[in-house]
């Protein structure tokens, strides 16, 4: 079958728009509206008219779409599409750590459920972290789920405290310090890109860290032409078609998240076809979530 052809024909008679996060399969950006990293997407939902979104994405990513665009369909092509990094904290484990630390605000990264954020006093991505943070002029704050992202933003803020979960991101944690020095010696004259859910000693020692549109950004823009990309592989599947005078380095083969990979063309044109897999949210929970994200669109003026 000739998925493309068959999903976007689906797409024209049922008014659909498609995101797809840039760790999914490359091919999927053949019937793709919009490519690019989670929050990204979801707001891109809100400037069209579609009536049905569909998210090749995970799980909270698709619950995202559906805080910002309550009054449209959203659907998830595969619903295995997990986080290993919001799995990892709930609701009881959520208020027993606040429970800890009562009166400090509590920053939830992106990674998170809706039922997270629906507890928690404002959002962040990647991008906005350091604008989002500044934002709640706080000198203490809770961050959930992302340590290494949390310990990476009292470093570059520094004067505050920054209490984390222990929480982390599997794919992200294979990237040790000893494959940076590698890549070092293999590529001299390359520039290591790095995501901040990487551990610690990881940061530290690549030329740039950011997020993943960052990574893209700086990719992009630098007059440099060698990089060593140190993220989900999706991203250096993506840079390497687009920017073909550039030359890109995987820093290990391995760096695969393999929920970012369980979504395929098949999926999508069976979601479209039969509108299953429909990310629904309770009323309560879905307000008080948006209160979190809207919080954070108005800190960091995204």
């Amino acid at each position: 079958m000739d998925y493309i052809q068959k999903i976007n024909e689906l797409k024209r008679r049922k008014n659909v728009v498609i995101l797809t996060h840039c760790y999914q399969p490359v091919e999927l950006d053949e019937v793709s509206d919009f490519v690019g990293d989670s929050f990204y997407l979801s707001k891109k939902a809100t400037t069209t008219n579609a009536d049905i979104i569909v998210f090749a994405g995970v799980y909270f990513m698709a619950q995202s779409a559906k805080l910002l665009n309550p009054d449209k369909k959203v659907l998830l092509p595969n619903m295995n599409s997990g986080c290993f990094m919001s799995d990892m904290i709930g609701l009881s484990q959520l208020r027993e750590f606040r429970a800890k630390y009562p009166g400090v605000p509590a920053v939830c990264y992106i990674n998170s459920t809706a039922e997270v954020k629906a507890e928690c006093d404002i959002c962040c991505t990647s991008s906005n972290a350091l604008d989002v943070v500044r934002s709640l002029k706080a000198e203490k704050i809770l961050f959930l789920p992302d340590a290494y992202l949390g310990k990476w933003i009292e470093r570059k803020i520094g004067n505050l405290k920054v209490i984390t979960y222990n929480g982390f991101c599997p794919t992200h944690l294979r990237i040790r310090p000893e494959d940076i020095e590698t890549a070092r010696i293999k590529y001299p004259e390359a520039k290591i890109l790095a995501h901040p859910e990487c551990h610690t000693a990881v940061s530290m020692l690549a030329d740039f860290v950011g997020s993943t549109k960052e990574i893209m950004e700086y990719a992009s823009k630098s007059s440099n032409t060698r990089f060593v990309i140190a993220t989900e592989k999706g991203v250096y599947d993506r840079l390497k078609r687009d920017l073909p005078e550039k030359e890109f380095y995987m820093i290990r083969d391995d760096i695969i998240c393999t929920n970012m990979k369980w979504n395929s063309l098949e999926d999508i044109y069976n979601v479209l076809k039969t509108e299953q897999n429909e990310i629904e949210i309770e009323r309560s929970i879905q307000e008080k979530a948006y209160k979190c994200i809207n919080r954070m669109m108005e800190g960091a003026k995204v």
